[in-house]
């Protein structure tokens, strides 16, 4: 007989769940996913393993629900700037403004970031969900600037390959930090790419 999992209604009980994902997403940035087991969450959380059950089937569901936190974390900003933005407007101070909250983005959550993304190799499922993410963020933007006259021509392309420019830069800037590169200049490369990757219609 399958396991009933609560489903929290009472504000005590939704804050017990949230403390369970919280504690999840600090130790699998500390540790690792492999390096975390449930005994620790429950105690990081501050409840029983008996607690943590009846939220969750097992380690993989909390897994689950720390990568959507995750998401929402690193993608809520940058939609929130879409959202609000209105033509016409400054080209580049956007892009500015996009390149700092990716990198801050990165910079924030390097820990869980990297036991995510370690994941997306060997475990389907969290793959899944990040191409979902990145399907959202595309079209998302996309259908934002193409509304807004922006971008008239190939806007998905465009919007997907400022997100992998975007991305690889984050990585350089946040982790890899070699010795030869002035990040400035670098930063400046990248905003000047996707300005005019922005302006040529």
């Amino acid at each position: 007989m399958p396991k009933t999992i609560r489903n929290p209604q009472q504000e005590r009980s939704i804050d017990k769940k949230n403390r369970i994902i919280n504690a999840g997403y600090e130790l699998f940035s500390e540790n690792g996913y492999y390096n975390t087991n449930t005994v620790q969450i429950a105690k990081r959380a501050g409840v029983s393993t008996g607690i943590v059950y009846g939220y969750f089937r097992d380690k993989k569901d909390i897994l689950r629900e720390v990568t959507s936190l995750y998401m929402e974390k690193v993608t809520k900003p940058i939609l929130n700037l879409f959202d609000s933005l209105e033509a016409p407007f400054d080209t580049r101070d956007l892009v500015c403004k996009i390149v700092d909250l990716v990198i801050s983005a990165h910079g924030e959550n390097a820990g869980i970031h990297e036991a995510l993304h370690s994941l997306t190799h060997t475990d389907p499922e969290i793959s899944a969900q990040f191409i979902g993410l990145e399907d959202e963020l595309t079209l998302k933007i996309a259908d934002r600037l193409t509304r807004l006259n922006v971008l008239k021509e190939d806007a998905k392309e465009k919007v997907h390959f400022a997100m992998d420019v975007l991305q690889s830069f984050a990585h350089e800037y946040i982790y890899d930090h070699h010795e030869y590169i002035d990040y400035d200049i670098f930063k400046t490369l990248v905003t000047d790419c996707l300005v005019s990757l922005i302006d040529k219609k």
